[in-house]
């Protein structure tokens, strides 16, 4: 597969709690802005916010959609987020099984019946 064969995306975002990634999953599937989400945590991180270092358990989340509904899965996830500035990446995928990356494009295609 070329680098230019998908246009599948990964999203990474985290969260304080495994009940609040799986509201913020379900949310964001049931909507079909991510085919999947896999959760992954407890997580350390270790940044620095409002002048200080902190450590904190969190969740971390990767979202699997296309490209298409980057925009709308970014607006949807900072919108329900409980963190004041919640982390969004996109990391480009540059390959993949072709099976798998057709079916997140169908699970994330918009549909007049879709919230």
């Amino acid at each position: 597969m070329t680098p230019d064969a998908t246009t599948a995306r990964v999203v990474l975002t985290t969260t304080d709690s495994a009940d609040e990634a799986e509201r913020l999953s379900r949310v964001l599937v049931d909507a079909r802005l991510a085919a999947c989400v896999q959760i992954a945590g407890p997580v350390r991180s270790v940044f620095r916010w409002e002048g200080a270092v902190s450590v904190e358990e969190e969740w971390q989340l990767w979202l699997k959609t296309d490209l298409a509904r980057v925009d709308d899965l970014s607006a949807r996830l900072v919108a329900e987020h409980t963190y004041d500035v919640p982390e969004v990446l996109v990391l480009p995928v540059v390959g993949g099984h072709g099976p798998y990356l057709a079916w997140v494009t169908q699970e994330t295609e918009r549909s007049g019946v879709d919230p």
